[in-house]
């Protein structure tokens, strides 16, 4: 029984060549794209007193992971199809052919390296793209102005009880351990502003939320009072305060699971992040395909002058992917779709495309 692999030679030369045109035309896509970016990004950036060119390099720090992760998979699928078109061009599918290969077993090495890229993105998303994200969103909310420093809560949150309305400079933990920190409340009835009571810390208890030391302040009076600790905004749950907003793209995958977990339990809808969820692994993954929907451009000819119309046709296989892919997690995100279908079914779909087109193209 012979090896589903090509020979070690042949299969090190395969990957060589498909990671140096894979990685080349990645660079190349996010050094071009970048600088357009910077094109609009740097101005809003140099306008803010006492930023400068540090604050232009923390920018590209933050924008270049998201662009290398965005177009990882386009480039894998053009470093396939360079790869492929060459080998064919130089007769070495061929060769590989008349030693009795299956075209399978001419693209393992390829699936095999593919395989480690979407390893390495999936790794790549987590410890560096997730917490990019989230720092990068916070700091375009203050216009590029300087950030506070991240303690890992959420900060500015406001939540309303009735008339009344809350504000909490920054929040911590979940749920009973929940902390609020710099608490305002503006007492109202009828939409007139009543009184304005501060606290420093704030609590669940006592059915609603322990806040102290508080001071009152009577905005027709202009009466201050201490109160000591008092319980207020009795019909606010802990998760309205630490799950007012889930930025998945800013979270890793068990951060995201984590949330998802806390807002199934609050009773609230889970649908559109499930879906980006189950994205975050079906997202590198695509990588894998690609090897597949290119490998049109590998068997046939060259002499046949269709070569040109061979790559054309595994890019349009790749990009058309990509539009599924969206579309299917837009419609995900809508509720149309069911998550895990969202998710996947692109994915399986030009699985089974690109195995119909490799066994009615080969010659």
């Amino acid at each position: 029984m012979s090896s589903f692999f090509p020979s070690r030679t042949v299969a090190v030369y395969m990957v060589r060549l498909f990671l140096t045109r894979t990685f080349g035309i990645l660079a190349m896509l996010v050094l071009v794209l970048q600088a357009l970016d910077l094109l609009t990004e740097s101005s809003k950036i140099l306008v803010v007193p006492g930023n400068g060119q540090a604050a232009v390099l923390h920018y590209v720090g933050l924008r270049a992971p998201q662009l290398v992760a965005r177009f990882l998979p386009f480039a894998v699928l053009l470093g396939t199809i360079l790869t492929l078109l060459q080998m064919n061009q130089n007769s070495e599918v061929i060769a590989l052919k008349a030693a009795g290969l299956s075209a399978h077993q001419v693209l393992a090495p390829l699936l095999v390296a593919s395989l480690g890229v979407a390893v390495l993105q999936f790794a790549f998303n987590e410890a560096v793209v997730a917490p990019g994200t989230a720092t990068l969103d916070r700091w375009q909310k203050v216009d590029y102005a300087r950030l506070a420093p991240d303690r890992g809560g959420r900060t500015n949150v406001w939540v309303r009880d009735g008339d009344d309305l809350i504000e909490a400079a920054d929040v911590s933990g979940r749920g009973m351990g929940a902390r609020l920190g710099g608490v305002t409340l503006y007492d109202r009835t009828g939409g007139n502003l009543i009184a304005i009571v501060r606290a420093a810390t704030g609590r669940p208890g006592d059915g609603g939320w322990r806040i102290g030391p508080a001071m009152r302040f009577e905005v027709g009076s202009g009466k201050v009072t201490a109160l000591g600790e008092i319980t207020v905004a009795r019909g606010v749950r802990p998760d309205q305060f630490t799950l007012g907003s889930v930025d998945a793209d800013g979270l890793t995958f068990t951060g995201l699971r984590a949330a998802i977990s806390d807002l199934r339990d609050a009773g609230r809808p889970t649908k559109s992040l499930e879906g980006t969820l189950w994205h975050k692994l079906s997202g590198p993954l695509s990588s894998v395909l690609m090897p597949l929907l290119g490998a049109v451009a590998a068997f046939g000819l060259a002499r046949s002058g269709q070569l040109f119309v061979r790559a054309v046709l595994g890019m349009a296989l790749g990009f058309a992917y990509f539009v599924a892919d969206n579309f299917a997690l837009a419609m995900g995100n809508l509720g149309a779709y069911p998550p895990f279908l969202a998710a996947w079914a692109p994915f399986l779909l030009f699985f089974l495309i690109g195995e119909t087109v490799l066994i009615r193209t080969e010659e």
